[in-house]
């Protein structure tokens, strides 16, 4: 039986729950029958467009991410809580992230990639809107619950999106997207808390969902879902859509196909079946990259940046925060362009390394000023080079280990384990975030330079790790990539 008729025979069973977006198919349907294609060709949607859409998800998670850097003073005197609250509340939107991530997998799964990010959507906005009506900490600490779940979702679901409608030579700067909008959504949050109180922040945390969901409606459907799923002309339509009315698209369709095929749709994978190279290997990167992304600090950097830059004795400390979310823009902006070209590897080691030197400044600063005079030449040059440090750092950090890891997760796991493994490296990353924003502000408390010199040797361990064991993914088929692991 051929893929088609298959798909034919059994069309009602695999309907999706949940399928917005299909006025593209109509379009391409009534272009036919008039005998013209012109106005459907210009009125394409491209991949580009496609990510565009999708990576308001990301803002979103950055937007939250940055939240409770830029709000902390303000929150602890309105609402009266201790540091140890404080840094429950924004530890708990990690909390809330690890449940999404269990769930991304199978929702991404049964609803498919659109559906489950308008599913991630509507606990974001009730999840700020119970921020912004705060009057306790109970409220505060359920909403900041709400949204980690729906970013949970969206940490999973935007990079395997964009890597499964993206064309092979432009997978990785378009895959760099979703770290791109985090970093924006970063920025944002810090831009936005100079000029308004944390209420009005939380409010104006609803805008990229709320356009996120309509815009949804306007994007096909993931083309290898829809094959997965046997929807076989959805798929072909999708895929044309992607890339135009003008390309042929018969090679693409023949390798998903096949891929399809090989591992059936329905497949599932059982423990002993892990016992295999194609398998446990791809897991293991994917798990290993994602908890050493975390272990680097860079969310206790990134939450927590205002009370660094007070530690090192920034007066205008908020400013400082905004001026390290821009350069984070800016470096990531940098290794979404360079992914395609140099490689995922050799950014991952330049990363790692150069996060390692940025720490072990910052750590040797941190421990000398505690050992000398507040009102010192020497205190100030060396709070100058904290700075400095953890400004390289960032940038370190945006030029690789951010944007990679989840690239190289959306890549390298099988079809047929994808949503499984790919809700675990998920729940592994938002376990080690959550363990590190919960820790973060009570380390720093404890010592500023022990603290840094701990993430330093995670991110030595890291460049070991990207060594030994992380394939190169560049100019190669989803498809290719994993035939590679048989």
């Amino acid at each position: 039986m051929s893929f088609r008729e298959e798909s034919d025979d059994s069309k009602d069973l695999k309907k999706p729950f949940l399928h917005t977006g299909s006025w593209y198919r109509m379009g391409s349907r009534q272009s036919s029958m008039m005998g013209s294609s012109q106005v459907i060709r210009e009125s394409s949607i491209s991949v580009v467009a496609c990510v565009l859409i999708v990576a308001l998800g990301p803002i979103q998670f950055g937007f939250t991410s940055g939240y409770s850097s830029p709000t902390q003073t303000a929150i602890t005197a309105e609402l009266g809580l201790t540091v140890s609250e404080y840094s429950l509340f924004g530890s708990l939107s990690n909390v809330g992230a690890m449940v999404g991530a269990i769930a991304s997998g199978q929702i991404a799964e049964y609803i498919g990639r659109k559906g489950s990010l308008m599913i991630a959507a509507i606990p974001n906005i009730i999840g700020w809107l119970a921020i912004s009506f705060a009057k306790d900490s109970s409220f505060l600490y359920m909403g900041r619950l709400l949204e980690g779940f729906g970013v949970g979702i969206i940490s999973y679901t935007v990079p395997v999106y964009i890597a499964e409608i993206a064309p092979q030579n432009l997978r990785g700067g378009l895959g760099s997207v979703n770290q791109l909008s985090v970093t924006i959504g970063i920025m944002l949050a810090y831009l936005l808390g100079l000029f308004v109180n944390w209420r009005v922040l939380a409010v104006l945390g609803i805008l990229p969902c709320l356009i996120l969901i309509p815009g949804l409606f306007f994007i096909p459907e993931s083309p290898r879902w829809l094959a997965k799923m046997g929807m076989t002309e959805e798929f072909e339509a999708s895929l044309q859509v992607l890339r135009g009315f003008d390309t042929d698209i018969s090679i693409e369709v023949n390798e998903v196909k096949r891929s399809v095929a090989s591992t059936g749709r329905r497949a599932t994978v059982r423990f002993g079946d892990l016992k295999h190279r194609r398998y446990w290997f791809p897991l293991m990167v994917g798990i290993g990259l994602l908890i050493l992304q975390q272990l680097s600090g860079v969310n206790g950097v990134l939450f927590y940046s205002s009370t660094i830059f007070n530690s090192a004795g920034i007066t205008s400390s908020n400013v400082a925060t905004f001026g390290l979310g821009l350069v984070q823009v800016i470096a990531t902006g940098v290794a979404t362009w360079l992914v395609d070209k140099t490689g995922r590897r050799i950014l991952l080691i330049v990363s790692s390394t150069g996060m390692s030197v940025s720490l072990l400044v910052v750590a040797v600063s941190f421990f000398i000023k505690d050992s000398i005079s507040n009102d010192s030449t020497l205190y100030s040059i060396l709070s100058i080079i904290a700075v400095v440090g953890v400004v390289g750092m960032v940038i370190a950090f945006s030029l690789g280990m951010g944007p990679i890891p989840w690239l190289i997760m959306s890549e390298i796991l099988p079809v047929n384990i994808k949503s499984l493994a790919g809700s675990t490296a998920t729940l592994a990353n938002w376990l080690f975030a959550w363990i590190v924003t919960l820790t973060a502000n009570i380390m720093l408390n404890w010592s500023s330079g022990g603290t840094f010199t701990i993430y330093m040797v995670m991110c030595i361990v890291a460049v070991a790790f990207v060594s030994l064991y992380v394939p190169e993914t560049k100019g190669r088929t989803l498809e290719e990539i994993q035939w590679s692991f048989r």
